[in-house]
């Protein structure tokens, strides 16, 4: 092979050089059409013809024979000159059909080594253009592994635990990009957790400190051993699985929770952070929390929610609802909206047991102390203190066990209320006859069973609401509004004890109308519509609404079969959604509007994507036209981290125009409309890993709720098409199961059973029968 004149000799390498342009001299035709222009360390570019079926090493070894580059060619690597990616043979043949412009640098090894090094100087500017490298590079697997087997983690920690400024910024964000990998960084100690909370919590850090410091937070919370993919070890005591040694999955909620309680005021500057002025540390305050709340374990949950209720953490994300600017965060607080639905059906799921639980014994001695009522003993010489506040016995756990824990909240807030407010109602009741007393905690009770069913609070996983549901969040204050409602109501109509389900009744059909359209109503109309209706206006539209529905599905036990029936119902659809992006899908590559940021530019005006049998990658490939994808993940070169993805943005991108279809490197105009059927996948630090247009609006569906679905914080669905199916399938399992019942007339008994969700999606109600 000749350097020179381009001609190949039999035998001759398969990576040819043509001459170095220059203004004076033009090169020589070799016969071949150069593929990539490879810029070496010197400065001097020269154009090459690369054989698409030689592995990376071979390329480099060639270049550096053609160039007569005296070190090993082991020594060396090729990056892209324009974004620094690093040259594999998985992107080979993408950056030679590209013709990208590639650079000779250093190779991971030798560049690993060097920055390790220079961290060890502590020299403030070479550590900070060191870092600057770090971060960039650390992404990659094989500079990651060189890093690391050069002591590379150790000496980054300890960057962290004495720098400031920007220097502490690059560290931090390297050291997140390293926490990426599934492994190298289980060696970090609670030292280090404790002095991350510290850099967190501390009010003279910079915001861009803040961000990445909240980051690895998350990503500690989430390096939980049950996470740990295969088998975990068995503990030898009552404590739960471990990972295996070496794995980063050893770390997990309680490891950072306690670092936190270390450092006092921590929680309450990531819930203050809220308010940040900075959209992207929203986004990251938003997501640590929602990984606590995710992660929660049994041992710390009572103190963990109580401390996030005392700051007042709804309340932030009520505000943040309400404000238009924050679009990139919607899908972080329909996180957190189903992390508190999970919360509340497991408040509701607990048992109170005053006699076991001291928080429970103390909210039942602060709603006596509040009523200003004395016991008495009946004629047989039993205590008659709780029914004397509305409860029908003495045995609280009785009284509770629809509502639970929730239950017992609801009551001691309302209480809290208005203390004053609470002893006068409770006295005036005792003043009349006793079948005219409106048993007050009975009806708190059946106020919190009227609400949980309004939002569906059935299952402990999934949320199937698409829009905010700020009233929701407010659930105390609803309901003592709610209440105060149920109270006028009993007093308005002279009701007496037998009128009991009359008045739920009423307050149920009022619930209905009170919270519609809960995404635009404002809050003063709710209260209006509790606190300011007339008696006769809610009877008359409660008996229009009797004659078109059956107070059938108003039965308790038909109540708690709904309930399992959703629940299953839910996880059906899971699994389809999933099996659909098991299946792959073609879709159009979109251009991401102005207010999305940066996204990586495709190389065709199609994509197919297919999520790998693991869960871990959404497999893809670009190309002009489709084409029949085979079965597996052969035709698909490139590849997408689920774990890298923090949200799916719809709406966001737009279809490209037909002059930029074959043009993909033209500049896209700026006035493009997003599609409705278009969404993104969004990372916290990097923008857009993928714009993609489904073709209709059902692949849009099963795409951005099987995504939801899947990642590993998400309970919520995005499409009104995955909420309408779940309601739907719930609807026509109960009508099944009620066919015969309702058509006797017959008594609902309460051990009705419904059957596991079908296995296919052609029959898909059959196995409900």
């Amino acid at each position: 092979m000749s350097t020179t004149n381009g001609s190949i000799a039999p035998g001759a390498s398969r990576t040819t050089l043509a001459p170095p342009a220059t203004n004076t001299t033009r090169p020589r035709s070799t016969g071949l059409i150069p593929t990539n222009n490879v810029t070496t360390k010197e400065g001097v570019t020269v154009r090459t013809r690369i054989d698409p079926t030689l592995t990376v090493d071979d390329v480099v070894r060639q270049l550096c024979v053609n160039l007569k580059v005296t070190e090993p060619s082991s020594n060396f690597a090729l990056r892209d000159k324009d974004t620094d990616e690093l040259v594999v043979n998985e992107n080979l043949r993408k950056k030679i059909k590209n013709k990208a412009n590639l650079k000779l640098v250093n190779s991971p090894n030798i560049e690993a080594a060097e920055i390790v090094q220079k961290l060890l100087v502590r020299d403030e500017r070479t550590c900070k253009m060191a870092l600057w490298s770090l971060k960039k590079f650390i992404r990659e697997e094989k500079f990651a592994q060189e890093f690391l087997s050069h002591g590379g983690l150790a000496e980054l920690a300890q960057i962290i635990c004495t720098e400031h400024g920007n220097t502490l910024a690059y560290a931090l964000e390297a050291m997140h990009n390293l926490m990426d990998l599934d492994y190298g960084w289980s060696t970090l100690d609670n030292t280090f957790v404790f002095k991350v909370v510290q850099i967190l919590s501390s009010p003279n850090s910079l915001i861009n400190v803040c961000r990445p410091a909240t980051a690895i937070l998350k990503k500690l919370v989430e390096a939980d051993p049950m996470n740990a993919p295969g088998p975990l070890i068995a503990s030898s005591s009552r404590a739960p699985p471990v990972a295996p040694p070496g794995s980063v999955y050893r770390y997990g909620f309680q490891i950072v929770f306690q670092q936190m309680r270390r450092e006092k005021g921590s929680l309450e500057t990531v819930v203050n952070r809220l308010g940040s002025a900075d959209t992207a540390m929203i986004l990251h305050s938003m997501m640590l929390i929602n990984s606590l709340l995710s992660h929660v374990n049994d041992t710390e949950w009572d103190e963990f929610i109580s401390e996030l209720e005392r700051l007042n953490v709804r309340k932030a994300v009520i505000r943040l609802m309400s404000s238009h600017n924050i679009d990139d965060l919607t899908s972080s607080i329909l996180d957190f909206q189903a992390n508190i639905v999970r919360v509340t059906y497991r408040k509701k799921s607990t048992l109170v047991e005053p006699e076991v639980e001291p928080l429970h014994e103390s909210a039942l001695e602060y709603i006596w102390h509040c009523s200003k009522v004395q016991e008495e003993r009946d004629s047989d010489g039993e205590v008659l203190k709780w029914q004397k506040l509305g409860f029908l016995s003495e045995n609280l756990v009785h009284e509770f066990q629809e509502v639970g824990e929730l239950g017992l909240d609801c009551l001691r807030n309302f209480v809290a209320d208005d203390p004053d407010l609470f002893s006068k109602v409770i006295s005036e009741q005792l003043s009349r006859p006793v079948d005219r007393r409106c048993p007050i905690a009975r009806a708190s009770n059946e106020i919190v069973e009227l609400l949980a069913e309004h939002w569906m609070i059935f299952a402990p996983a999934y949320s199937t609401s698409t829009t905010y549901q700020p009233f929701f969040l407010n659930f105390y204050r609803v309901h003592a509004l709610a209440t105060q409602f149920f109270l006028r109501m009993w007093n308005e109509s002279g009701s007496a004890a037998g009128d009991f389900s009359r008045i739920v009744a009423l307050a149920r059909s009022q619930v209905k109308v009170a919270l519609q359209r809960e995404n635009m109503k404002p809050w003063h109309e709710v209260e209006h519509d509790f606190l300011d209706c007339e008696y006769r206006a809610v009877r008359d539209r409660q008996m229009q609404e009797l004659e078109a529905e059956d107070d059938l599905l108003s039965k308790v036990p038909v109540r708690n079969l709904k309930e399992k029936i959703t629940r299953e119902s839910a996880e059906f659809v899971r699994q389809q959604r999933i099996q659909c992006l098991f299946q792959g899908a073609w879709f159009v590559n979109g251009i991401p509007t102005p207010a999305n940021g940066p996204s990586r530019r495709p190389n065709g005006h199609w994509r197919f994507i297919r999520l790998d049998n693991g869960l871990k990658y959404l497999h893809y490939v670009d190309s002009a036209v489709q084409f029949a994808v085979r079965n597996g993940l052969e035709d698909l070169p490139e590849r997408i981290e689920i774990a890298a993805i923090t949200q799916i943005a719809t709406g966001t991108c737009a279809s490209p125009p037909n002059n930029l279809r074959d043009h993909l490197d033209l500049s896209p105009p700026s006035n493009l409309t997003p599609s409705p059927l278009s969404f993104s996948l969004l990372t916290a630090t990097e923008g857009s890993l993928a714009d993609q247009i489904a073709s209709d609006q059902l692949r849009w569906a099963d795409w951005t709720d099987g995504l939801n679905m899947l990642r590993r914080d998400s309970g919520h669905v995005t499409s009104d098409e995955t909420a309408g199916y779940i309601k739907a399938l719930t609807e026509i399992g109960l009508k099944i199961k009620l066919l015969d019942l309702s058509g006797e007339k017959v008594d609902i008994p309460s051990g009705l059973v419904a059957g596991p969700p079908p296995s296919n999606t052609d029959f898909f109600f059959s196995d409900l029968i």
